[in-house]
């Protein structure tokens, strides 16, 4: 078993100064907090259970880091936020809610300061600045998300490569072969974020393997970007027949363009969304969609959090089957001759 013993060797450093990088309890200069927690990383270094259990007595709090960034839909988002609240007192414990955007700096904090007994972390990218930290830490930690390199932690998510895979093969069996995704903002692409290049893998797979013509387009949060974006579909010499929207920011906006420019739904473009259910029927048009399980997801990780403190922890991943529900705006493709 890896000891602090071992990642301070790899380190170059003292021991002391591995427990200062965790706990956050003395400042370290950044080069060296880099050097240890890519140690911590690479050697896969936990602390023992017998850390765990002297670390601190149980507050009965959980703290709930989710990021409020301008392009994530905050609706969604609180969808999460009010399943790990609900779950977490139906378990007798109480929710602190941490929403800077202090990547490990916040997480460290509370971690060191003891005023939760555990860690729910959202917003995970594929390659998270927060994993090496959260990875050592002497409290139980869980992703609601799923990073590239998850060995040793606890996660739980939509199945999002399986979710993008359904959308396009929805279509395929409808007949369109010429098709678009309109995803989330530019920037939470460039961020990383895991669960937006999980969906456009699965997308872009499934197309591949049933000979779909398929473009992704990234749209901003506005009417004016959703706008933007279907200018950009329609540019192509092909003619789009079907619209995967992964951005429910934008869904009824996408709607609303479509009918501008006369084009009804289903008759003429089929569009099939990822959004909660609630979203999906409060159209016009009843929206074909892949549902964002923010009550499961919530309330299992609570769960997987109760669990972890309930004794040695044990690594779970959990990803939730993609739930495809065919309403109005999806239909056979109109074959032009």
């Amino acid at each position: 078993m890896v000891s602090i013993v071992d990642v301070a060797r790899a380190a170059g450093v003292a021991p002391s100064t591995v427990s200062y990088v965790i706990s956050g309890k003395r400042r370290i200069s950044p080069g060296t907090r880099q050097r240890v927690e890519q140690c911590i990383r690479d050697l896969g270094y936990h602390p023992n259970a017998g850390a765990r259990a002297l670390a601190s007595s149980r507050t009965n709090v959980l703290a709930l880091a989710v990021p409020l960034r301008q392009d994530l839909n905050l609706s969604v988002i609180m969808q999460f936020v009010s399943s790990v609240v609900t779950s977490a007192r139906e378990h007798g414990l109480d929710l602190l809610l941490l929403t800077k955007d202090d990547g490990p700096a916040e997480l460290r904090r509370v971690a060191s300061s003891s005023i939760a007994d555990a860690l729910i972390v959202m917003d995970i990218e594929s390659v998270d600045g927060r994993i090496p930290m959260l990875s050592a830490l002497d409290r139980p930690a869980v992703l609601i998300g799923l990073p590239d390199q998850h060995k040793g932690l606890s996660c739980v998510d939509l199945d999002f490569t399986a979710a993008g895979a359904t959308c396009v093969r929805h279509l395929a069996d409808l007949g369109h072969r010429d098709i678009a995704l309109i995803g989330p903002s530019p920037e939470v692409y460039r961020r990383g974020t895991s669960f937006a290049g999980r969906f456009r893998r699965g997308f872009d797979n499934a197309a591949a393997d049933r000979g779909v013509q398929a473009t992704v387009h990234p749209c901003g949060p506005s009417y004016d970007a959703a706008m933007a974006c279907l200018d950009q579909v329609f540019a192509a010499q092909r003619p789009v027949t079907g619209l995967v929207v992964h951005n429910e920011a934008v869904l009824s906006d996408v709607l609303s363009g479509l009918a501008s420019r006369g084009l009804r739904v289903p008759e003429d473009i089929s569009v099939v969304a990822v959004c909660p259910d609630t979203m999906a029927d409060s159209g016009a048009v009843a929206v074909t969609n892949v549902a964002i399980p923010a009550p499961e997801v919530g309330d299992l990780a609570v769960r997987m959090t109760i669990r972890q403190l309930a004794g040695p922890p044990e690594p779970e991943v959990h990803l939730l089957p993609p739930r495809l529900t065919v309403r109005q705006s999806t239909a056979p493709a109109v074959v032009h001759i």
